[in-house]
């Protein structure tokens, strides 16, 4: 083992790496997210591939709005890429930068190829800011695309649904295990067909150190805006049914505010070291979510989806 493979077995990446890959630590978790306002639907794919002694496995699910339908599987052997963004699990699931396939039996299967993508920008640090090269977080997020226009399907028993009228996101989260305490957003679907909204953030304890560190990430046509500690001030206020995110930078303000709709899906978080899953997640996949962003005294966007993604774990 060389000494970058030991430094990002600890789930660090260092400046200007790449994320998406595989790091060596027990949990590598993929998700997609496939919005289309016109329809308004929404449909996410999530693998969450855990290294044991034993091996690789994984839990992969499909959820689907407003028909709301959720399917998962535990698939036992599963591979995920260390040179860039990859992952297999068995016949289940093949996902690389182009798109993916999911087939969970006749009740919900997709196919989706992903083009003109809007990928995260070469930068020296990804979605979580410089605390993305600290070794050993509790968890790691990152947001790799940020908008593509997509060609598939995604199939629920006797139902075909086209997806040629959405737009795609998707994002990476790794480290130990995934995280106890948890809050997330992700929005598109917006009047202005380009911007896209995302944030992540937890409580985590480290030593003596404890926190809940936000990041919140958003693209307005060919400009992505992240703000994160430490060069920015976050503060969030989560509910059992309210988010809301404030970050400032020096020349940035964005205010998010996320408010649950309908019921949540059910979606299964793998456990690792026991080849089991746990019924933690509970993702409203089309609650409402406004954003307003402000460079200086000028505001430069507001707007507002009602197809957006909202978690919460407490």
């Amino acid at each position: 083992m060389t000494l970058l493979e030991a430094y990002r077995g600890t789930g660090a990446d260092l400046p200007f790496g790449d994320p998406r890959r595989a790091h060596g630590v027990p949990f590598e978790g993929y998700y997609w997210r496939f919005t289309d306002p016109a329809a308004g639907r929404v449909a996410i794919v999530l693998c969450g591939a855990s290294r044991d002694g034993r091996g690789t496995w994984a839990v992969v699910a499909v959820a689907v709005h407003p028909e709301g339908v959720v399917r998962s599987a535990i698939v036992p052997v599963a591979r995920v890429d260390p040179r860039g963004l990859g992952v297999d699990a068995g016949d289940v699931l093949c996902a690389s930068e182009s798109g993916l396939r999911v087939d969970l039996g006749r009740d919900a299967r997709l196919e989706a190829a992903v083009s003109e993508p809007c990928l995260w920008p070469r930068r020296a640090f990804g979605g979580i800011g410089p605390a993305q090269a600290v070794p050993g977080l509790p968890q790691y997020w990152h947001p790799h695309l940020l908008g593509a226009r997509v060609a598939g399907e995604v199939r629920m028993g006797e139902t075909t649904v086209d997806l040629a009228g959405a737009t795609a996101y998707a994002e990476k989260n790794w480290g130990p295990a995934f995280t106890e305490h948890w809050w997330w957003g992700q929005a598109q679907g917006f009047p202005a067909a380009d911007a896209c909204v995302a944030f992540a953030g937890g409580r985590v304890a480290l030593g003596p150190v404890g926190g809940a560190p936000t990041a919140v990430v958003v693209r307005l046509e060919d400009r992505v805006l992240r703000l994160a500690p430490p060069f920015a001030r976050m503060a969030a206020a989560v509910g059992t049914a309210g988010w809301r995110v404030t970050a400032r930078s020096a020349v940035h303000e964005i205010e998010v505010e996320g408010e649950a709709a309908g019921a949540p899906a059910v979606l299964p978080v793998p456990v690792p070291g026991r080849r089991a899953v746990e019924d933690r997640s509970h993702q409203y996949l089309a609650g409402r979510l406004a954003v307003r962003v402000r460079r200086g005294r000028r505001l430069r966007f507001a707007g507002e989806s009602a197809l957006a993604g909202l978690e919460r774990w407490a």
